[in-house]
């Protein structure tokens, strides 16, 4: 019986890898933050929008744990968020535990491109889910936090 359970478990893992794997590979697409800063309304380099978001969201943040999340070398990384800084949509301070670590924190004008790439994913959101029933997109939402928790963890 645990070998049948194991078998029924292996091919539902392949699946979710399967599914996570083009999950990824659409929303590391340059033409998807191109499509969000345009539906936005918001006038951004690709390459700078994913950083601007992540610092939003996670900072105050360091380069080289920002560089580690998006996958992108330090030095370019660096590059980029000071170009974020010199169009006043970052600040750079001193690091709360190192004080030798400049970390990225949102200024108000970084906040409100945010918020307007967040209206703009929520109406993206609402067409992609829109003929789905309620009870399956909170389930799928519940459960997608649940895995990135766990997965942190592992």
């Amino acid at each position: 019986m645990k070998n049948l359970q194991n078998t029924h478990i292996d091919a539902q893992l392949r699946e979710l890898h399967g599914a996570l794997l083009e999950i990824v590979g659409v929303m590391n697409r340059p033409q998807r933050d191109e499509a969000m800063v345009r539906e936005a309304g918001i006038s951004l380099d690709r390459a700078l929008f994913p950083l601007l978001v992540l610092v939003e969201r996670l900072g105050p943040i360091g380069v080289v744990e920002l560089a580690d999340r998006v996958g992108r070398d330090y030095t370019t990384v660096s590059r980029q968020v000071a170009k974020l800084e010199s169009l006043g949509l970052v600040e750079r301070q001193a690091g709360a535990k190192d004080r030798r670590v400049r970390e990225a924190v949102v200024t108000t004008k970084g906040k409100a491109m945010t918020v307007r790439a967040d209206e703009a994913r929520l109406r993206i959101g609402r067409a992609i889910f829109a003929a789905w029933d309620p009870k399956d997109v909170e389930d799928l939402a519940r459960l997608t936090r649940r895995f990135a928790n766990d997965v942190q963890l592992t």
